[in-house]
């Protein structure tokens, strides 16, 4: 893998190939103990979507990764992303769900959102805000779904289906999980 440093947004960028770019926004640690922001005034759209979620202002953590619609760009994401997250601690013990969740979601996205579309992106962004946790959010370019519609997958006959379970599994290991724009978005908080 690749590392270098983008001078003018003082983020990390992790390139993999394959259509793959991480940015990584990492506060410093000042003096008192609380995080200098190095967020750039006037959010890009994937900032603004933490809004009345979370304080761009407040994060120690802001990752940003763009990846192609293909399944094989999934594993490196999630592995490069949890090892940020790890490093930063913001929710110290609970990576494993974190990182369940993060693979079924971008999964979700690349398969049903994208169609598995090599020329068609999936975005994520994960935030970590001290006192309120960690958010992370996968945006995908398709027309979305009928979240009410996905049956659950623990009775009858749903529990040998095969659709279903990553939502079920998300919604199990998140504090907090939410779909936008018609289900082409999901919103997972973690504590």
């Amino acid at each position: 893998m690749q590392r270098h440093t983008c001078r003018d947004t003082r983020a990390e960028r992790v390139c993999c190939g394959a259509g793959l770019t991480i940015e990584l926004n990492v506060p410093r640690l000042a003096a008192n103990g609380t995080y200098e922001s190095t967020m750039e005034s006037g959010m890009s759209g994937e900032e603004s979507s933490l809004q009345g979620d979370f304080d761009p202002e407040k994060l120690s953590l802001c990752v940003r990764v763009t990846l192609a619609a293909n399944r094989a760009s999934v594993e490196p994401v999630v592995a490069e992303v949890m090892e940020t997250i790890r490093r930063v601690k913001c929710v110290d013990g609970k990576e494993d769900a974190i990182e369940l969740a993060l693979q079924e979601a971008l999964a979700n996205a690349v398969v049903h959102g994208a169609k598995e579309d090599p020329m068609k992106t999936v975005e994520c962004i994960v935030a970590c805000e001290e006192n309120r946790g960690l958010i992370i959010i996968v945006r995908d370019p398709g027309p979305g779904f009928d979240v009410g519609a996905i049956p659950n997958c623990t009775v009858g006959e749903n529990v040998y289906s095969n659709h279903g379970r990553g939502i079920f599994l998300i919604n199990q290991l998140m504090d907090k999980v939410e779909f936008r724009k018609n289900g082409a978005e999901i919103h997972m908080v973690k504590k």
